[in-house]
């Protein structure tokens, strides 16, 4: 899974504990070999290796929430469609 600037993720129950208990986190760089991101309600701000942050998306730790202008491009489609 490609790993973008910008993209925001939820951080499940599970984990929540090692990132301040916070509820998301949004990708802020992605340099190849880490990630450095900021997490929601001004909770902080941290790093890790890429293969780490792949390994939470793996095991579901963290979650993908789709940006709105995706979710309005795709109803846009599936109406055109019809």
């Amino acid at each position: 899974m490609l790993i973008e600037e910008g993209v925001k993720y939820q951080i499940s129950q599970t984990v929540k504990g090692f990132f301040n208990s916070a509820e998301t986190m949004t990708v802020k760089r992605n340099t190849g070999i880490t990630v450095q991101f900021i997490l929601g309600d001004s909770k902080g701000h941290g790093s890790m290796p890429v293969d780490h942050f792949q390994y939470l998306l793996k095991k579901s730790n963290l979650t993908l929430i789709p940006h709105k202008r995706n979710l309005l491009t795709t109803e846009l489609n599936e109406e055109q469609i019809s």
